[in-house]
Parts: structure tokens; sequence; C-alpha cells
């Protein structure tokens, strides 16, 4: 029974099917008509943004130490900051200790090039040189005068012994007188040869002793000299040292640049922390923009200045107004949802001071808020316009509608102009007034009979 009443419904449907072909060709397919109407038309584009700021402050660490742990812990995410309070301090007991220690060092140094200015000793060795010059040169005048007598010595000695040597030829001297004489005249001359001996050594030690004061002095110079440069070289390293103490001393002590807030607190508590890293980052809250991510084929429409809307739910019913900042001049590759890879380009959207003040009062939002932005990028204020739904692509490409007249559908050759999401400009091929299908059915053809109701 019930595989009877199956079959008869079949065969029912099937019956209905052609009747209500038949019927749709006698009397017309329904479809729903809207009028192409005069009246005014945006063209714009529609993406995701994002809140941010245009520059934020980061306090960072101007070198490694020991971060004093007050008053940096009070200044948690959200707290206000004003222009050069104070937000963080290295431990001061490092930073004077050492400032103290470099200090030391330059005292040090300066005490050692004092000392070594002091000439006293080595006026004291130049005073003793000269005295020896003074002493060898009495005791090269005493020996010359020891040569002049042992010279008379030796002239008398070599006159007696001339003279006994007569004396013996005639009988008028012993022999031992004879032999007195030349013994006297033989330790005479040996006196004699040893005395012109010691002249001549005395008188290259005078040489040699005459330079002595003046090989001192220059060595004692050269010897100063040398000494204090190291030492003022030595000073000088000492002193940038202090000075760079100093300075760190001054760095260690960080205070905000701006009248902002806190926007990221990344280090708490007293510890060690390296140079560069960031302890708060900062930001103006009054300085808020929208960044969107257009897609490259699009942004080539965007000019600065052009109008915006922004809105979505973040923002609230209704939207805000905002302007186009700054388009970056370089895309970059983006993943779209679906996986699929999109050269987009960075466009900054500026809000108007009205608009900032109702989102950041009424509406709380801050940095890395989504919204959706419309970016108007050509406007007409009397325009022929049509739902972008009653459009349709012919065969060869062309942009087609079906427009009612006498009751039939009549497949018509349109060129637009401007157009959105929702509605698009026909610059030929309709007038006002004219009344065309919205979202015309497959089945439709040119002359094919419709019953026409108005469209929503």
């Amino acid at each position: 029974m019930k595989q009877r009443v199956g079959l008869l419904a079949l065969g029912i449907a099937v019956l209905a099917v052609p009747a209500a072909v038949w019927y749709s060709l006698r009397t017309g397919i329904p479809v729903q008509v809207v009028p192409v109407e005069a009246r005014g038309i945006r063209e714009y584009i529609d993406e995701q943004g994002e809140t941010r700021l245009p520059e934020t402050f980061p306090v960072t660490m101007p070198f490694s130490g020991r971060v004093a742990d007050q008053p940096l812990d009070r200044f948690r995410e959200g707290t206000r900051v004003e222009q050069g309070e104070l937000l963080a301090r290295l431990v001061e007991a490092d930073l004077e200790l050492a400032v103290r220690r470099a200090q030391a060092r330059v005292a040090q140094l300066e005490a050692a090039i004092a000392e070594n200015a002091d000439v006293r000793v080595a006026r004291t060795a130049i005073e003793q040189a000269l005295q020896m010059v003074s002493a060898t040169a009495e005791a090269v005048q005493a020996i010359r005068s020891r040569i002049d007598a042992s010279r008379a010595q030796l002239e008398y000695a070599q006159a007696r012994m001339d003279r006994t040597r007569e004396l013996r030829r005639t009988g008028a001297s012993s022999e031992d007188d004879w032999e007195r004489a030349m013994t006297q005249q033989t330790e005479t001359a040996a006196t004699y040869r040893q005395d012109r001996l010691v002249y001549a050594a005395m008188r290259g030690i005078e040489a040699a002793v005459r330079f002595l004061p003046g090989m001192i002095e220059q060595h004692i110079d050269r010897s100063l000299d040398k000494t204090a440069d190291v030492l003022r070289k030595q000073r000088d390293e000492a002193q940038a040292a202090l000075d760079q103490a100093l300075l760190e001393q001054q760095r260690g002590v960080m205070h905000s640049p701006v009248d902002g807030i806190v926007l990221q607190q990344r280090v708490r508590h007293e510890r060690l922390v390296p140079a560069g890293e960031t302890l708060l980052e900062l930001g103006r809250l009054e300085d808020l923009q929208v960044e969107a991510d257009l897609l490259s084929i699009e942004v080539v429409r965007v000019r600065e200045g052009q109008p915006v809307v922004i809105y979505g739910p973040a923002v609230g019913d209704g939207g805000v107004p905002g302007t186009v900042r700054q388009i970056y001049p370089a895309a970059f590759t983006k993943l779209s949802a679906l996986g699929v890879e999109q050269q987009r380009v960075r466009v900054v959207i500026e809000l108007e001071p009205a608009a900032l003040e109702y989102l950041r009062q009424q509406r709380q939002i801050a940095v890395g808020y989504r919204v959706r932005v419309r970016i108007t990028t050509a406007a007409k204020e009397r325009a022929l316009v049509v739902p972008r739904s009653a459009l349709f692509r012919g065969a060869d490409g062309r942009w087609r509608v079906f427009a009612v007249s006498n009751g039939r559908a009549r497949e018509q050759e349109v060129e637009l102009g401007l157009s959105n999401d929702l509605e698009a400009e026909i610059t030929a091929g309709l007038e006002a007034g004219a009344r065309v299908i919205d979202v015309p059915d497959a089945i439709l053809e040119d002359g094919t009979r419709v019953t026409a109701s108005p469209g929503p």
C-alpha cells in the first residue's frame, strides 16, 4: 500500500513540473524588478583594520646593570605617566662605586705625574757630576805639576851622571859615585815616564768626565719625558673612564620622554638586566590610528586625503570618520584565511579628533583593536544606479542586464562607471526609470515572458 502511494506521489510530481513550466511560459516567469534610479553613488574599498600607535616609546637599559625595584614596580600597564617623571633607575650604590673607583684611579695617576715632575734627585746627580769634573781637572793639573818636577829631577840626575862620568875619567870620582849617579838618573827617568803615563790617563778621564753632566741631564730629561708621556696617557684613559662612569650615573636614572600611558611593563622587581632590554613601553593614545592591509590590485585607487568610515562591533552603530594619511610604498605577502598568498599594501588612517575622543571615551578602544574600514575612492552626486545583483556577463564577457518591457525580459548590454559591493553606475545602455530584473534566473532569455513584481 505504501509503495502504491509513493508511486502515485512521484507520478503527480513528474506531471506537475511540465505543467508548471507550461503555466509559466503562458503567464510569464515571476521576477522581481527594481527601477534604474538617478542618485548618488560611492566607490569604496572595504577591509579589516586594526588600531595602532604611530610611535611607541621604549624605556630601555642604557647599559648592563642591576635595576632597582623602585620606582619601576609601580608602573603597571595602563598607568598614566608625565613627561620627565622618574620611571626607573639602576641601583645607586653600584653607580657610586664605579664613580669612586674611577676617581681614585685618576688621583693616583695625577700623583704619579707630580712625582715624576720632581727633578731634585736628578739635579743632585748633575751637581755631583760637575764636582767630579772639577776634581778631575784639579787632579790633571796636579799631575802636570808633578811631571814638571819629575822632569827637572830627571834633568838634574842626567847632568850629575854626565859630570860623574867625566870625573871618573880623570880619577876625580870614585866608582861608587858613578853608580849612585847612574841609579839616580834611572829612577828619575822611570818616575818621569810614569808621571807622563798617569797624566795621559787622567787627561782621558778628564775628557770623559767633562761630558758626564750633559749625558746625565740628557738621560734624565729623556727618562722624565718618556715616563711623563706614559703617565699622561694613562691619566687620560682614567679620565675617560671617569667621564663614562659619571655619564652612566646620569643615564642610570630614566625619565618618561612623553605624557602617555604604560603599554607594557616587561621587567618587575630588582634584578640584573642586560644593555638594551626594554623595561617599559610607553605610548600616547591621543595619537591612535587605524592600519589596514589592502590588496595591491585595489590600493592603486587609494590616495592620501580620501575619506574613510571606521565601523564594526568595536566601534558601535554608524561608524566614525577618518582620512587616509599614509600609503606604504612597498607591498608584502600575506596568507589569507583560506591559505592563499596575497600581495597587500599597508595603509594608515587618521581619525578625526571628535571620532578619536568618542572611541577612547565611549568605546574604550586602545591599541590592537579589530575594526572595519571603508575607504571612499570615488563618488558622484548624481548617477544612474542599479543593484550589483542585477548585472551579469554575457558570452562576450561584457556586462548585461535584463530590462522588463511589455511583459518580456529584454537582454540589454550596459557600460559601468563607479561600483561597490551593492550597486553600480550605468553610464550607457539604460535610462532613468527603466526596470531591471534583480538576480535574474539562469533560464531567462531575451524575449522571455515575465511577471514582474517590485523587488526589495
